[in-house]
């Protein structure tokens, strides 16, 4: 499969940090964190990145150029920060098939191949790694909910009142069906065009989303006090 990695985000909550570099690069023990992707997903022996950058593009594409670990590397713009939905869209043009997508702000010591294998073993329509949460940490995150075979039922987007204290975790694979469902949704209260929307209308419409809870750990790294605690993991 391709793997889409969105790494447009500014990570402003990062402070000096992406003062004149974009989240992607910050670093985690002493690797960017876009690398940490790049890694995970050569393991995964993807066979090609779609790369979503935004307005600090030319750091990320000059440091990799057009391939990283002999795994070429195609760039994507997302002009305006509209959601990560919207992020998606912009690879829409260079994915053809089942793909894996990754969020450029997670770092993962995990069973990801758990969800690539469902995929291409089950033809399932999405799959994801989800994890739990301490009930007050969900609200952060997209909460879904399960039946009893492990499929997402309801997903929702940071929802004030979480339905489960399961949450996403970054990492997924689908169908190209997910852009037909990004092209559908509406913004949402925050103004940006969610994820988990675009999720819950292929849910609606019949598809069905497996979700594989995580074995090992992630941290997402939104803060200073997530990228300590991230180095602090992999140091241990």
């Amino acid at each position: 499969m391709k793997a889409v990695i969105l790494a447009a985000s500014r990570g402003t909550d990062l402070e000096q940090l992406t003062e004149d570099r974009p989240k992607a690069l910050v670093e985690v023990d002493g690797k960017p964190l876009v690398e940490y992707c790049f890694d995970d997903l050569v393991d995964l022996d993807v066979t090609e990145f779609v790369v979503v950058v935004g307005e600090m593009k030319g750091e990320i594409i000059e440091r990799y150029g057009e391939s990283y670990e002999d795994v070429p590397i195609t760039y994507a713009k997302q002009d305006e920060q509209l959601g990560l939905a919207d992020a998606l869209l912009q690879a829409e043009p260079h994915i053809e098939d089942d793909f894996v997508l990754m969020l450029a702000d997670d770092v993962f010591q995990a069973n990801l191949g758990d969800v690539v294998h469902r995929q291409g073993e089950d033809r399932t329509d999405a799959g994801l790694l989800i994890e739990k949460v301490p009930e007050e940490e969900a609200s952060r995150y997209g909460v879904l909910v399960t039946n009893e075979n492990g499929e997402v039922v309801e997903v929702a987007e940071k929802p004030a009142e979480p339905a489960s204290d399961l949450v996403m975790t970054g990492f997924y694979t689908f169908t190209p069906d997910i852009f037909h469902a990004c092209h559908l949704i509406e913004p949402s209260d925050r103004g940006e065009y969610e994820l988990p929307d675009a999720m819950d209308l292929l849910i609606r419409s019949g598809k069905t989303i497996d979700a594989i809870r995580l074995d090992g750990w992630r941290t997402n790294v939104d803060s200073v006090e997530d990228k300590d605690a991230a180095e602090a993991h992999l140091e241990g």
